[in-house]
C-alpha cells in the first residue's frame, strides 16, 4: 500500500499535466491528503533515532514529532514536493488550503529536521557512507529547490555539498560503485540529480564537478559492468539484472560527456518506451515508479532520446577496479568478473576471489545474488544467510564434511598478492586470508588462485598448502553432467577438469521472489573436491 500510494500519485499527477482538464484533480487531491496523514514517511525498518555515533533502539511507531528521514521519507517529501509545484494553481482552485498543508508538512518532515539534526547518511565520519547519502541528498534537496527561501535554502545547500563531498571522496579514482551494479542507480545516479538540481539553485557554483576525471568514471561503471542485453556481472547485494538504464543515465552521460553510457541509456529507453513502461509503473521493484521528478525529466526529454541515433557502438573495453579489486575482463564470446578486495565493501556478501562467467551474453558461472531484504538481513546474523557465505559461491570449502570453513567478513579477509596481467584478461590472488588469521582454519597457510581469459574460454587453477580436503562450489544455471573427466553445463560449455577426486551436483530451488526477478525456479551447485592442486578449462 505505501509504495503502491506513491506510484498512483506520480501517474495521476502526470496525467494532469498532460490532459490539463481536471479530471485527475480530486484523485491527486485525495492521495497528498492521505500521505499528509500518514504518521510518518519512513520505513518501519528504518524507524530507529540515530543521531552521529548514538543510536537508540528502534522505535515501534512514528514519533510525528521527532521525523526520521530516510530513503523513502525523503522520495515522498520530493514526490510532494514536485505535485505541489506542478499543479500548484489548480490544486488551490480545487481544494483550497490544501497547498498550506503541503507546504507545512514538507517544512516539518524534511527542512526542518534536516537543517537542525543530524542523519548518519549526511556526512558519517564514523562509517563509510553508501547509497543513502546522495539518494536522501537529491531528494531533500528537491524539497529545499521547491520549499526553502532565504537563509534556510543557503544552509540547506551547503549541507547537501558537504553530503556530496564525503560521498565522492569514499569512491576510488576509477570510479567503481562497490555496492554493485544494482546499486549504481542509487548512488552514482542520485548523485548526478542531487548535484544537478543544486547546480540549479546556485547557478554555475558546482559547474566544475562534471569536469572531473572521477566523475566521468562513476558515470561509465555501469556500462564497464554490462554484459549484454538486461545483465550486469553483479557481487554483493545485487541481482546480475541491474534494471535498465534511464533517463538519469542519459543526462548524466552528456553532463560528462560519455558516449559509451549515452548509447546504452539511450538504447534502453527506446526500448522502455516501446514496452509501454517508461516510467517503471508496473516494474517487479515496488520501490521503483515513486519519483515524480524521474518522470518530469523523462517528459522533458523524451523525444530527444527517441530521436537519438548512434554514430558507433563501440564495445566496452576490459577493465581493473584497483579501488574494490573487481577485474572485468573481455574475449571474443566471454564476459568474466574476477573478484578480488576484501569482505568489506557495502552490502557484502565474502566473496573474495569468486569469479563470474558469461558466454555469448548467457550466465555460465553465476553470483546468485540476494534474496529478499527481512530485518536479518541487515543484522548481526547477516552471514548466516546462505547467499552472503563463500561456499555458495564459486570458492571453495575446507574440511567440507567436516568444520566446513567458510570466509569471514571484514577488512581483513581479503586477498592478497594481487598481480594483473597488462592485457587485463587475468590475474593470480593469494586468498588464505579471506579465511581469517593464520590459525583460523588449522594447516591453512595458502591458497593461490590463477585465472586466465581467452578468446577460447577460462583457465582457473586453485592450488593450496591445506593438508585435507576442499571441495570447490561452482554455481550454475545449466543442470551439469560430469562424464570422464569433463564437466557439461548444456549446450553452452564443458570444463576439463583436471585433479578432481569426486564431483557432486545438487539442484538449489529457488523460491525467493527477489532471486526469481533473475534466475529460472532451479540453479545448480556442483562441488568438486580436491587436495593440493585443481585447475578447470572452460570453453
Amino acid at each position: 500500500m505505501y509504495f503502491q500510494r506513491r506510484r498512483n500519485l506520480c501517474a495521476l499527477v502526470m496525467a494532469e499535466c498532460v490532459s490539463g482538464e481536471g479530471r485527475y484533480l480530486p484523485a491527486v487531491a485525495d492521495y497528498l491528503w492521505a500521505i499528509c496523514e500518514e504518521r510518518g514517511w519512513q520505513l518501519p525498518a528504518h524507524n530507529a533515532i540515530v543521531d552521529g555515533p548514538v543510536h537508540q533502539h528502534q522505535q515501534p511507531l512514528p514519533d510525528p514529532d521527532r521525523p526520521i528521514i530516510d530513503l523513502f521519507g525523503a522520495e515522498t517529501g520530493a514526490l510532494v514536493s514536485v505535485a505541489a509545484a506542478l499543479l500548484k494553481d489548480r490544486l488551490d482552485g480545487y481544494a483550497p488550503g490544501l497547498n498550506h498543508r503541503l507546504a507545512q508538512e514538507i517544512r516539518q518532515r524534511i527542512l526542518q529536521p534536516y537543517l537542525t539534526r543530524h542523519y548518519w547518511w549526511m556526512d558519517d565520519s564514523t562509517k563509510a557512507v553508501c547509497n543513502w547519502t546522495p539518494w536522501c541528498t537529491q531528494n531533500v534537496m528537491l524539497a529545499a529547490a521547491l520549499f526553502a527561501e532565504g537563509q534556510d535554502l543557503v544552509d540547506c545547500v551547503r549541507q547537501a555539498a558537504k553530503s556530496l563531498d564525503c560521498f565522492l571522496n569514499a569512491y576510488g579514482e576509477d570510479g567503481c560503485c562497490d555496492e554493485g551494479a544494482q546499486y549504481y542507480r542509487r548512488a552514482a545516479l542520485t548523485f548526478y540529480n542531487a548535484l544537478d538540481v543544486m547546480n540549479r539553485v546556485v547557478p554555475g557554483a558546482f559547474e566544475d564537478a562534471w569536469k572531473m576525471p572521477k566523475v566521468k568514471n562513476m558515470a561509465e561503471y555501469i556500462v564497464k559492468v554490462h554484459v549484454a542485453g538486461p545483465s550486469y556481472l553483479n557481487f554483493s547485494d545485487c541481482s546480475p539484472i541491474a534494471g535498465r538504464r534511464d533517463i538519469q543515465d542519459y543526462l548524466f552521460a552528456k553532463k560528462v560527456g560519455s558516449k559509451p553510457l549515452l548509447a546504452l541509456a539511450a538504447q534502453d529507453i527506446q526500448q522502455a518506451v516501446k514496452s509501454g513502461d517508461p516510467d517503471r509503473m508496473h516494474d517487479v521493484d515496488v520501490c521503483e515508479g515513486t519519483n515524480l521528478y524521474y518522470n518530469v525529466q523523462m517528459a522533458l526529454t523524451e523525444q530527444e532520446v527517441l530521436s537519438w541515433h548512434p554514430d558507433q557502438v563501440v564495445e566496452p573495453d576490459s577493465v581493473w577496479y584497483a579501488s574494490v579489486g573487481l577485474l572485468v575482463s573481455r574475449a571474443g564470446a566471454y564476459v568474466l568478473g574476477t573478484k578480488a578486495g576484501g569482505n568489506d565493501d557495502n552490502h557484502n556478501h565474502n566473496d573474495t576471489g569468486s569469479v563470474t562467467l558469461y558466454k555469448d551474453g548467457a550466465p555460465l558461472l553465476i553470483d546468485i545474488g540476494v534474496e529478499s531484504y527481512t530485518k536479518k538481513t541487515f543484522s548481526p546474523q547477516r552471514y548466516e544467510i546462505w547467499t552472503m557465505q563463500s561456499s555458495w559461491h564459486n570458492l571453495p570449502e575446507f574440511d567440507p564434511e567436516g568444520k566446513a570453513y567458510k570466509q569471514l567478513p571484514g577488512a581483513d579477509c581479503r586477498a592478497t598478492q594481487v598481480r594483473i596481467r597488462d592485457d587485463l584478461c587475468g590475474m593470480e590472488m593469494e586468498l588464505a586470508r579471506a579465511w581469517g588469521p593464520v590459525g583460523t582454519v588449522p594447516g591453512l597457510e595458502s591458497y593461490r588462485r590463477t585465472v586466465r581469459l581467452t578468446e577460447q574460454g577460462l583457465a582457473l587453477r586453485d592450488v593450496t598448502d591445506y593438508p585435507g580436503t576442499v571441495a570447490l562450489t561452482l554455481m550454475s544455471v545449466e543442470a551439469p553432467v560430469w562424464e570422464n573427466g569433463t564437466l557439461r553445463f548444456g549446450k553452452l560449455a564443458r570444463a576439463e577438469v583436471q585433479g578432481a577426486q569426486r564431483v557432486t551436483t545438487q539442484s538449489v530451488e529457488i523460491t525467493d521472489e527477489r532471486l526469481r526477478w533473475s534466475w529460472p525456479d532451479t540453479l545448480y551447485r556442483t562441488r568438486i573436491w580436491f587436495q593440493g592442486e585443481l585447475t578447470l578449462r572452460l570453453q
